[in-house]
């Protein structure tokens, strides 16, 4: 096979891939741009639809949007923060200290990541429950401050980082608070990038435990927002479609800003000198 028809395969299939992925996105926009969309039975009829930014007018200025908006950034950025300091303390301590029961410890860590969301679904209700903090902003952030996947992320990261610096400054009388902050946190900052990108992400998409743990609009995400409007008879598609594509804008954001630290984060260690 010649380098020409290589390429030529290679880029086709992955032309395929990114117009799977580009439109269900384009669709989304398309949609949130017409009047009463559901009424089009013809993709041609759509694309011929004038074009409105009512939708995002309505769906900014009703049923509370904006507060969902500010409750799923909230939530987001407090989990998200949350797990930067957690995870890498967590991390650093099975990665470079050997305690008593650290191996089995760090087994059940990586139990838990087998174990699905929904398994633990009415334990954790019944537990928000008891300590009083069903509709609260307690029960969408503390429970998720830490996370198994987030640990055994920057523990594998740490373990495959080198140690001379970290004895160096022990040797010259640093502190472990001193060594985390001055010599590990820099030095792990790329997968740091990674799991707070991750982090963020999950908790901004999520619906299932928010909408479990809240029954108000005071605390309701934006996920959960949105899906109130999907009813019983009919689907109100326009606004539907408009509130997502201004929930996409902080991912999209998130990722134009981030995604030389994606790469970098993503890749670190896969090459050796």
């Amino acid at each position: 096979m010649s380098s020409f028809l290589r390429r030529f395969i290679v880029w086709g299939l992955l032309a395929v891939v990114a117009v799977g992925m580009v439109f269900p996105m384009a669709w989304m926009l398309l949609m949130s741009l017409r009047d009463y969309p559901e009424q089009y039975s013809q993709f041609v009829d759509v694309l011929q639809a004038p074009t409105t930014l009512a939708n995002y007018s309505d769906a900014w200025q009703s049923d509370n949007f904006l507060r969902y908006f500010i409750n799923s950034l909230l939530v987001a950025v407090a989990v998200t923060a949350g797990n930067v300091v957690f995870c890498l303390w967590a991390g650093y301590a099975f990665a470079r200290h050997r305690f008593w029961g650290s191996a089995l410890l760090f087994g059940a860590v990586l139990g838990v990541l087998m174990v699905p969301q929904q398994v633990v679904m009415i334990p954790l209700y019944r537990l928000m429950a008891q300590l009083g903090w069903l509709n609260t902003y307690a029960a969408l952030i503390v429970p998720w401050l830490v996370t198994p996947f987030g640990i055994f992320l920057v523990r594998q990261y740490v373990v495959s980082m080198p140690r001379d610096i970290e004895d160096a400054a022990r040797m010259d009388g640093a502190s472990e608070w001193y060594i985390m902050a001055r010599i590990v946190f820099p030095l792990a900052r790329p997968v740091l990038t990674v799991l707070a990108i991750y982090t963020f992400l999950s908790n901004w998409n999520s619906f299932l435990f928010p909408f479990l743990f809240t029954n108000d609009e005071a605390h309701r995400t934006l996920p959960v927002g949105l899906a109130f409007y999907v009813g019983k008879q009919s689907i109100d598609w326009g606004h539907l479609m408009a509130g997502a594509s201004i929930s996409a804008l902080p991912i999209l954001a998130l990722f134009v800003v981030f995604q030389k630290r994606i790469i970098e984060g993503l890749t670190a260690g896969a090459l050796k000198e």
